[in-house]
């Protein structure tokens, strides 16, 4: 009978080193980021000339989601508040500061000025430009096709003097959609952040488990596992969720190790994971959504009509967009048909539950 509880993990034990996750949280940035040196190292060339006393050049950045875009750019602007006080480094998620004023308040946020409250917009500016000229700033903005106006950016353009900007988005062709004026002074360099490999993915895996798990804690094919379905769905994220799942299933079962069986709960669990909900969606996204959901399998000239019908004020071009994003979003299926008596016709279905598993 000697041994029969060696496995069982004690009540204070922890599969997680010093009982923490946080190498798994999408925000966290590793160090080095894996398989992006080229990305990074362009994206440091356009902001070399900030060190020499002139203005950076400026970046478009484009990927599908979890593919590293962010948490690149975030590790550059770390290396920088390292290296110098001269470049002051600016990080605003547009999601959340979708407007020209929510933006100019959290780069006073930022830049530790916190008397923010009853100023207009023009003040508040008035002081990022007073104290940015002193310096040069590198200006990150992620998840930029949320935003609502670009009034900041042509503020930030012609008048702050030293600056690098650098757009992130998911969407390659969001920079054409960008008005004349600002185009024609941004001239960004363009730079594509493609889907990890597998053995890209599984390196990257690697690395945050010996971040965040004890030494031995999976067991090798577990691993591979977790490994795959990540690589199969071109999302780093989803491999991190997997991850933490599968740790956390291990430790409700007092498991020492985390098993094959524990790793394929994981991924049954995903189908109640989303990367981003319908609640994060810009009001016409989530009005089209919710025509979808209601009228699933009709054709997309159907669909704005109905649209329209519901107080719908794009024209049908940028509907046409809308309705591409949340199909790369995985919220809705187009399926397309060519010939028959109608020519070809576009279909669109709503996928019932956002499931990874459908990535």
């Amino acid at each position: 009978m000697g041994g029969l509880f060696k496995n069982i993990l004690g009540s204070s034990e922890s599969l997680f080193k010093n009982q923490s996750d946080v190498p798994l949280d999408f925000s966290f940035i590793p160090k080095p980021v894996l398989y992006r040196e080229k990305e990074q190292r362009t994206i440091a060339a356009c902001i070399k000339p900030l060190f020499q006393g002139k203005t950076g050049r400026h970046i478009f950045v484009y990927g599908q989601p979890g593919v590293g875009k962010t948490v690149a750019c975030k590790h550059l602007l770390r290396e920088l508040q390292d290296e110098t006080d001269e470049i002051v480094p600016l990080y605003i998620n547009c999601w959340k500061h979708n407007t020209t004023f929510k933006i100019v308040i959290e780069i006073c946020e930022e830049m530790d000025f916190k008397f923010v409250q009853n100023k207009k917009t023009e003040e508040l500016f008035r002081w990022i430009k007073q104290n940015l000229n002193k310096k040069s700033a590198v200006f990150v903005f992620d998840e930029a096709d949320k935003l609502e106006d670009l009034d900041f950016l042509y503020m930030v353009l012609e008048d702050i003097e030293k600056k690098t900007i650098v757009l992130i988005t998911n969407y390659k062709d969001w920079i054409n959609e960008v008005e004349e004026r600002i185009k024609s002074r941004l001239m960004p360099e363009t730079i594509e952040f493609k889907p990890y490999n597998y053995e890209e993915t599984k390196g990257i895996l690697k690395q945050r488990m010996e971040y965040a798990f004890q030494l031995n804690a999976w067991e090798s094919n577990a691993f591979e596992l977790i490994a795959k379905k990540t690589a199969e769905m071109q999302d780093i994220r989803t491999g991190l969720y997997l991850m933490k799942q599968a740790g956390l299933i291990a430790e409700d079962k007092s498991s020492r190790k985390i098993t094959i069986e524990h790793a394929q709960q994981a991924i049954e669990k995903i189908k109640d994971f989303s990367i981003k909900s319908p609640s994060e969606l810009a009001a016409d996204e989530q009005l089209i959504l919710d025509l979808i959901k209601n009228n699933s399998g009709k054709k997309i000239g159907d669909f704005f009509k109905l649209y329209q019908e519901n107080g719908g004020k794009l024209v049908y071009k940028s509907f046409q967009r809308k309705i591409d994003k949340l199909q790369k979003n995985r919220f809705i299926v187009v399926e397309k048909t060519a010939g028959g008596e109608e020519g070809n016709t576009t279909i669109i279905k709503h996928i019932s539950e956002k499931k990874l598993t459908d990535f």
